[in-house]
């Protein structure tokens, strides 16, 4: 409704605006009734016509007072353009729509890499906000946050939004701009289209009415799937993976009213609005693609576009495409176990569980001791539901993790998740003993600083709570659990059902006391 009411007070202003001037025209050249004949005068000599320029001076179309100055510079732009060329509107629209998603996009690529470097160090930099924050605290803290940045020379944050902030802008003053022009009746609209949109100032309508809105609509659908990769929604966890999944579907149910929308916007505006539309999937999807990736230098450091998309294993050999395109072959022989465990993941990621074991296996045959090597082969036995090969790897691991009386903060969190599976596979066989002393090392630990190691550190509390409260323990696993409710309120109601239990057995015994 408001679209259509902007469209119709446009409307009546551009018909009060023609009117006024017919107006002033009409009374300012009509012969006034009573006036004296005018004298004879000597006809002027005829003067010579001006040249035609192609950039006129002074727009050759009526302009509503009320424009704004960037509005009537972009349809002075157009209307240049359109004389120099001498193409049909459609296509001016078209192009240069085109011609300024190019201009931007140097802009693009310049904060892509900007944020790759910022994605590289922060791993390397404290939390921006401590874990009990308090307004001090938190000012303390972001101050330390900032300061450290600086010193290890990574980009500012306000790199996330340059783009976004020209972009916006610049689609929004040439949609208004030919916008203006269609309601106008600029000259050249009328007939300036092709195939079912001849008349570009017109609304949609029609048999093939629905083109354009659909296109909008599914352009639109589409763009959202490109830029909101599945496997990093579903991998992104906690509260930001909860709130990137709800603005996913509310940009998703967005794409139904653009349908409507489509059909109270002039078509020249949808031309535009389609064609910039096209050109940001063509954008996304160029800028995705590895190739294209890692000749603008946007890849993150370590990662191999060709081993990763274009990777072919045959027993002892690897093929794969480079970054130049170029076809490799490589012997596993000649690769050490960590360049093999860093193979592994990469396979592993994409699904590939025979591949990944067969690359672990070979890096594990040249250093069996490889603690990395063993716990990862724990986790993709586990993946395939071999259960007592992967308690077999995990063990190993765990024996030599204790016997080097792990310090560092990398093999603490190679114990640790190691004591997690394995407990959790003993649990899961109904072992409960031995699965609760794995579990137990885990809480013996000092809680991490890392938000993924201490992920793992409470959901291993939780499932040592879970074996204790099986076992009939059920005070060790309140216990347990109101360490996991301090940091997660979520599992309160899994305390309070503890405390009930352990409430009731208490009644029970003072009962059986004072019968005897």
């Amino acid at each position: 409704m408001a679209v259509l009411s902007c469209l119709r007070a446009a409307s009546l202003s551009q018909t009060r605006h023609r009117f006024s001037t017919l107006s002033l025209l009409f009374f300012s050249h009509h012969p006034p009734l009573f006036s004296p004949s005018p004298s004879p005068s000597p006809s002027p000599s005829p003067s010579p016509p001006p040249p035609r320029r192609f950039f006129s001076s002074t727009p050759q179309f009526p302009i509503n007072s009320d424009s704004s100055l960037p509005v009537l510079a972009v349809v002075h732009y157009l209307d240049g353009f359109h004389q120099l060329t001498g193409l049909p509107w459609w296509m001016i629209i078209a192009s240069s729509t085109v011609a300024v998603r190019l201009a931007l996009l140097p802009l693009l690529i310049l904060q892509l890499k900007k944020l790759k470097k910022i994605s590289e160090l922060l791993p390397h930099l404290p939390m921006p906000i401590p874990e009990k924050p308090t307004f001090k605290a938190s000012l303390d803290q972001f101050s330390h946050f900032l300061k450290e940045s600086r010193a290890i020379g990574c980009p500012s944050f306000f790199w996330f939004f340059p783009y976004l902030s020209v972009q916006l802008p610049c689609f929004f003053l040439l949609m208004a701009s030919i916008r203006k022009m269609s309601l106008d009746g600029h000259p050249g609209f009328d007939s300036g289209g092709a195939l079912w949109f001849q008349n570009l100032s017109a609304l949609p309508d029609g048999s093939f009415g629905p083109v354009f809105p659909i296109l909008i609509a599914g352009f639109h659908y589409l763009n959202i799937q490109i830029s909101f990769d599945s496997s990093t929604v579903r991998q992104t966890t906690g509260l930001t993976g909860v709130l990137m999944r709800y603005y996913k579907l509310y940009l998703e149910i967005l794409s139904i009213p653009l349908f409507f929308v489509g059909y109270a916007i002039p078509q020249g505006s949808l031309v535009y609005w389609v064609t910039n539309s096209s050109v940001n999937i063509f954008q996304q999807l160029s800028l995705k693609n590895p190739t294209v990736g890692a000749k603008l230098g946007l890849l993150s450091q370590g990662s191999s576009p060709g081993l990763e998309h274009s990777m072919e294993i045959n027993e002892s050999v690897i093929k794969y495409v480079d970054s130049d395109l170029k076809e490799q072959t490589l012997s596993l022989q000649t690769l050490s176990p960590e360049e093999l465990l860093s193979l592994s993941v990469q396979v592993l990621s994409k699904g590939d569980k025979e591949t990944s074991i067969q690359l672990l296996r070979l890096a594990l045959e040249k250093d069996p001791g490889y603690v990395r090597g063993l716990v990862l082969m724990g986790q993709a036995l586990l993946q395939k539901t071999q259960l007592s090969e992967a308690t077999e790897y995990l063990e190993l691991a765990i024996s030599k993790l204790l016997d080097e009386a792990a310090s560092d903060a990398e093999d603490v969190e190679l114990l640790m998740l190691a004591s997690q599976w394995a407990g959790a596979v003993y649990v899961q066989q109904g072992n409960m003993k031995r699965g609760i002393t794995h579990l137990e090392r885990v809480a013996q630990l000092k809680e991490p600083g890392d938000p993924k190691s201490k992920e793992h550190y409470f959901e291993s509390l939780l499932l040592l709570s879970s074996a204790l409260y099986k076992e009939g323990q059920s005070d060790e696993a309140g216990k347990i659990l109101r360490v996991v409710v301090d940091h997660n309120p979520a599992y309160k109601p899994l305390l309070e059902q503890c405390e009930d239990e352990n409430e009731l057995v208490s009644d029970l015994v003072t009962r059986r006391k004072d019968h005897f």
